[in-house]
């Protein structure tokens, strides 16, 4: 097996991981090898950004997505992930909470509030991301802002400059940085957990042109994604059941 990449070495994400996804090759098995590499190298950056976590305090552990077309990707690889989600004794406490029943199929990553580097052909980005099948790390959210009023939430995203929150598939957008009161207000009438993905996410283009790519895809670049994914700690902290963040059950 090729040794790990590292995130400071030079080539991190080359211009090829990119061509690999793109709608002309993405469901093209001859391009797995491409997508694999590129999955190791994603893969890479989020095991440092587990590490990093880990020094603030925050225990997590990444796993990455398909790299070869297949039914549960719908024959297609248009895209490449690293979730960054709790670890498994988070798990089994909150399996504790939820009981058997609701707990049903929590490894999944999906399943779970979460951390994500993403590449498409023409982006990259860094996100949390609250499935409507995580719907205890929404609900746990939306009880927290009840009890605790907006001031917590609004404060967290809003250090969160660059950053856009999102509901589900909706065109409308809530920048961070400059949220009001009213403007959250606004988004929580809408969201309902188990039915609404929520995400916070960042997102830089990628030139889709062949040699453009080759020029911004600098050695800073993983730095800078990295630096981007650890300003979500708090974010997450915030949103996602704990020990130290249980309104799960909170009237």
């Amino acid at each position: 097996m090729d040794p790990e990449p590292r995130v400071a070495s030079k080539g991190l994400f080359e211009p090829w991981d990119f061509e690999a996804l793109s709608d002309a090759r993405s469901r093209k098995s001859e391009y797995n090898e491409h997508r694999l590499q590129a999955r190791r190298r994603l893969l890479a950056l989020g095991k440092a950004a587990v590490a990093s976590a880990k020094d603030a305090g925050v225990l997590l552990e990444a796993r990455s997505s398909l790299h070869n077309p297949h039914a549960f990707n719908g024959n297609r690889v248009s895209r490449l992930w690293t979730y960054l989600v709790r670890p498994k004794a988070e798990k089994v406490r909150l399996r504790k909470v939820l009981g058997s029943d609701l707990a049903k199929d929590l490894d999944q990553a999906y399943k779970n509030a979460y951390l994500c580097l993403a590449m498409e052909h023409g982006a990259l980005e860094v996100s949390l991301r609250i499935h409507a099948d995580a719907w205890y790390d929404g609900q746990n959210l939306v009880r927290r802002v009840k009890a605790e009023t907006l001031d917590g939430w609004l404060c967290v995203l809003n250090e969160l400059d660059g950053f856009r929150l999102g509901l589900a598939d909706w065109k409308g957008e809530w920048r961070c940085g400059d949220l009001t009161p009213e403007r959250l207000e606004e988004y929580l009438h809408y969201y309902k957990p188990g039915e609404h993905q929520l995400v916070v996410e960042r997102r830089w283009p990628v030139p889709t042109d062949l040699e453009q790519r080759k020029a911004v895809l600098t050695d800073e670049v993983p730095e800078t994604l990295l630096a981007e994914v650890l300003r979500l700690l708090p974010l997450y902290q915030y949103c996602a059941w704990s020990r130290s963040s249980d309104f799960l059950f909170s009237s």
